[in-house]
């Protein structure tokens, strides 16, 4: 159980929307080349029109603040059987990094505590979906013009302490200077846009799923489980 997991969901019934050419994408998406099971229909970016539309504020405020920056998309919508593809795979990952027998002994359950601080459950509870499955939450960096991500000091879905957004606050060599001024630029831009920050990840970002309406005190979330569009259609 995550503090959101007990906020209530009143869906409000938008549907899902592919991102729309203004904003990149990183490509090859990372875990469709894993063979992550999205199906032949499956479109990982795609979102709720809500959070498109705040997406694009958030890259106007940037342009404005920056012309050169761009927001770049690294993951967006993700089925409850692609969550649950990805928690296997990073368990089996941490694993393999650190020498450690999977399914046994208090090292395994440690990288799986690990993990879930990062990685939500891939609960088909409707009263708990993961966030990246309502169609709320989405996964993003910087880039330049040219769609070339910028440094920021640890690299999406690294486990570990250099994900907190505030990890490289107050230190003093410019090179840590330089990626936590890029953390907050990012932080700036979406926070003004009405999205809120997972607490142990700098890319993460939501708007009206449940850990959205924790962060910023709402009664509710407006987002439950998101059904494929094209599936619909």
């Amino acid at each position: 159980m995550r503090p959101w997991s007990p906020i209530p969901i009143k869906e409000c019934g938008e549907c899902l929307q592919p991102l729309p050419g203004e904003l990149l994408r990183m490509e090859p998406h990372p875990y469709m080349a894993l063979g992550a099971p999205y199906g032949p229909s499956g479109q990982p970016f795609q979102l709720r029109q809500g959070v498109v539309r705040r997406l694009l504020e958030a890259q106007q405020r940037l342009l404005n603040h920056d012309p050169s920056l761009r927001l770049s998309i690294f993951d967006a919508w993700r089925p409850i059987a692609v969550q649950a593809f990805m928690v296997e795979h990073s368990i089996a990952e941490l694993c393999r990094e650190r020498g450690v027998e999977r399914r046994s002994g208090d090292a395994f359950d440690r990288v799986v505590a690990d993990v879930g601080r990062f990685w939500a459950a891939p609960s088909r509870d409707p009263a708990t979906p993961p966030p990246h499955s309502t169609g709320a939450a989405v996964d993003l960096t910087l880039s330049n013009g040219a769609g070339i991500p910028l440094a920021m000091g640890g690299e999406i879905d690294a486990i570990g302490a250099l994900s907190e957004p505030q990890h490289y606050a107050g230190r003093e060599d410019p090179e840590a200077r330089c990626w936590h001024q890029r953390r907050q630029l990012l932080a700036d831009v979406m926070d003004a846009s009405g999205f809120a920050q997972h607490p142990n990840e700098w890319w993460h970002y939501s708007f009206g799923d449940q850990l959205w309406a924790w962060r910023k005190g709402a009664a509710a979330a407006i987002y439950a489980e998101a059904v494929n569009s094209a599936l619909t259609s």
